[in-house]
């Protein structure tokens, strides 16, 4: 996936918090894709625009968004876990490196600012696609949705990269490609850089 240029501020950070899907590794289509089958075999039709709208919400979340939206009662955690299970089975081959972002966080961590990998997925996939890129031995800390009480928009899991990086919010500088992201970053009091498909 191509990307525009990326608008980084003109100072130094002490660490460097990345978003994975979407923003390291292009995977929003395959996701999409993962979530409609999953939801059309629970009786639910959905245009993929809707998961778009959603990107960077953890998954039992995004399913309490439909029952809400479409007034249906699945099981948050249930047809989250099967929609993961989906897309590790059956799509993880088509991970894709956004060659822009990741380039930039081998360069940080060469450097030897500390790194961050924070997203909404689950764990196993989100380690997973960072060994597919290579970039797991650049990573000190992975943050999913597993590890926070409350995920994007809220600032939790940006808050406790930081922590876990041992850095101040304020000397974090977050790399994202959603609104709930970009919503996630600030509330920590952090300065975002978008990425965005050119």
């Amino acid at each position: 996936m191509k990307t525009k240029p990326l608008l980084i501020p003109d100072r130094d950070f002490e660490a460097y918090l990345y978003d994975c899907d979407g923003t390291l590794a292009d995977t929003m289509e395959a996701h999409i894709e993962a979530w409609v089958q999953e939801l059309m075999e629970r009786g639910l039709q959905i245009d993929g625009s809707l998961i778009h709208e959603l990107a960077g919400m953890p998954a039992v979340q995004t399913v309490e968004v439909m029952n809400t939206r479409f007034k249906v009662s699945l099981d948050p955690e249930e047809v989250a876990q099967a929609k993961e299970e989906r897309f590790y089975q059956g799509y993880l081959h088509r991970i894709r490196p956004i060659p822009a972002v990741c380039e930039d966080l081998i360069r940080r961590a060469k450097e030897g600012k500390r790194i961050a990998v924070v997203s909404g997925g689950r764990t196993r996939i989100v380690k997973k696609t960072l060994e597919i890129l290579n970039l797991a031995p650049w990573v000190q800390v992975v943050i999913c949705a597993e590890d926070v009480k409350q995920g994007k928009p809220h600032p939790e899991p940006f808050l406790l990269a930081a922590k876990g990086l041992g850095v101040k919010p304020e000397d974090c500088l977050v790399f994202e490609d959603a609104d709930f992201g970009f919503r996630s970053a600030s509330a920590a009091g952090m300065l975002y850089v978008k990425v965005e498909r050119a």
